[in-house]
């Protein structure tokens, strides 16, 4: 069974989800030193400064790598503030679920930031982040949807598949309640089918706390 949490129907917004690779070289940044000079791309720059960038589908690798880099962002300081950027068209169930529990598990305040769109998998990550310090930039979207599966077999299989359907569709009405000034049966009924929502609308939803138009605004740096 594969708990894609993907739209069906919004493939035309989401081309080739699970193809996308990048069209240019990522730029080498060196800075000297006291033990000389240090190389490094742009991510890793990030890291420094206790970013964390999603920018791809969500699967199980990118959930392991943004778990590896809260747990080690946690042990470093655990009182400073995380900062998790987002530009995702979403991704599975369960690789969701596994960032999304790590954000609540660890100490530091995760402040999460849309920039382009937070759709499917990818809006509940960015929802998931700390009441208060959860951004998104003017023109961005956010996608909510319903969990879906590509599931097929024999008539008890396709049965056990439904049932974890709705598992993992109550799941995701409740986490949406939680962050949120939604009611379940309010998440229900807007989910049944694509729900896409602008930075604005998504302040009046509570998915987020404020909607940012440059860091001279007072957005965080």
């Amino acid at each position: 069974m594969n708990n894609n949490f993907d739209s069906k129907g919004s493939n035309q917004m989401q081309e080739n989800i699970g193809q996308i690779t990048s069209r240019y070289v990522l730029p080498v940044i060196e800075e000297k030193t006291s033990y000389g000079y240090k190389r490094m791309d742009p991510y890793t720059k990030l890291f420094e400064e206790r970013i964390i960038f999603i920018g791809t589908p969500i699967d199980d690798t990118v959930a392991n790598d943004v778990m590896a880099q809260l747990l080690t962002l946690e042990s470093m300081d655990p009182d400073r503030d995380i900062m998790l950027y987002i530009n995702s068209p979403g991704g599975s169930f369960t690789a969701l679920t596994a960032i999304y529990d790590t954000m609540q598990f660890v100490r530091p305040d995760i402040m999460t930031i849309c920039l382009g769109q937070a759709a499917s998998a990818a809006a509940i990550i960015l929802t998931g982040g700390t009441k208060g310090k959860r951004y998104a930039l003017e023109n961005s979207r956010i996608l909510l949807h319903q969990p879906s599966s590509e599931g097929g077999g024999q008539g008890s299989d396709i049965e056990i598949q439904a049932a974890e359907i709705m598992r993992m569709r109550g799941l995701l009405e409740t986490m949406l309640a939680k962050h949120s000034s939604r009611s379940v049966d309010q998440i229900a009924k807007d989910i049944d089918r694509d729900k896409i929502l602008t930075a604005a609308e998504a302040v009046e939803w509570g998915l987020i706390d404020q909607v940012l138009a440059s860091r001279k605004a007072g957005a965080p740096k």
